[in-house]
């Protein structure tokens, strides 16, 4: 995990806004697309804060907050609808490190002086508290903080699914994980994420929810929106209609989900568990449906 802010190197991204790539991880927090984008049209957006606005009251879990990108572009959406609507945020990080050195490196800039403050608040304190907000940020293993958040009893009506990679950070992607996540997610409520990974989806499924398909965003591939069937299929199904491709993805080995039975496995030990459970399986081979896609 990220352990220090030497780990950390400013990225430019193509909408001016600024990221940071992770050594530790090997990859970048944002595409190439754009950080601020992203946050916009991968989380916000789709998980519909801005109708939820209207309603006067918003609650948010902020799964890997990151930068705090995700939190202050949703913050934004939602003030800028309905200025009296009060927000709760759950944010899950790892550590402080990647928060703190956003503000230090002035990465907000550019924004607001009230999201810069909150962000601040958050990064340094892991919480803000104000009239129109309540936010606190959770540290540590994510595994551990979600179920935190379970027992409270707190029910999102939007949830942002933002780690690393799978390949890179299995542990957040895994049927147990992903399974007290979707346990935080209120009835009516959507969860959105980068993500199309078939091991994702089906990890999704098996926690008892529908899957759709948002638009590309800086990348070919496109991400994932989910809901409880029972409030929100058809809606699901006629505006984020899986493709043919994607739904026989779905009867291959790569979706296969990660597993991590006591939520405390090391990445490669989850990684390893799912080769062996991919060598055994008699699914399609990921290579043929690939072949007969492409």
């Amino acid at each position: 995990m990220i352990s220090d802010q030497d780990n950390l190197i400013i990225h430019p991204t193509k909408d001016g806004s600024l990221t940071f790539f992770s050594q530790e991880f090997n990859e970048a927090f944002h595409s190439n697309f754009g950080a601020k984008q992203e946050s916009y049209q991968k989380f916000a957006f789709p998980t519909q804060v801005k109708t939820l606005a209207k309603t006067g009251k918003v609650k948010i879990l902020d799964v890997c907050y990151g930068l705090g990108y995700n939190t202050a572009a949703a913050l934004e959406v939602i003030w800028q609808e309905n200025s009296d609507c009060f927000v709760e945020v759950m944010g899950l990080e790892i550590n402080s490190v990647v928060p703190q050195t956003a503000i230090n490196e002035n990465i907000f800039s550019d924004w607001d002086e009230r999201y810069i403050k909150i962000l601040t608040d958050l990064a340094f304190e892991n919480y803000c508290y104000g009239d129109r907000l309540q936010a606190k940020l959770f540290i540590g293993d994510a595994r551990k903080t979600i179920q935190e958040i379970r027992t409270s009893g707190f029910l999102a009506d939007a949830i942002f699914l933002d780690p690393f990679s799978p390949p890179q950070c299995p542990q957040l992607w895994t049927i147990e994980f992903i399974e007290n996540v979707v346990l935080c997610l209120s009835p009516t409520g959507l969860l959105a994420t980068y993500s199309c990974a078939a091991a994702v989806r089906t990890a999704l499924l098996n926690a008892g929810l529908i899957i759709g398909s948002t638009a590309p965003v800086g990348r070919r591939t496109p991400g994932t929106i989910a809901a409880y069937p029972q409030y929100r299929e058809q809606e699901i199904k006629n505006t984020y209609p899986l493709s043919q491709a994607e739904i026989e993805h779905l009867q291959t080995r790569a979706a296969i989900p990660y597993r991590d039975p006591q939520l405390t496995d090391p990445a490669e030990i989850i990684i390893q568990r799912r080769q062996q459970e991919q060598e055994n399986s008699n699914l399609e081979p990921t290579s043929q449906w690939r072949k007969r896609w492409n």
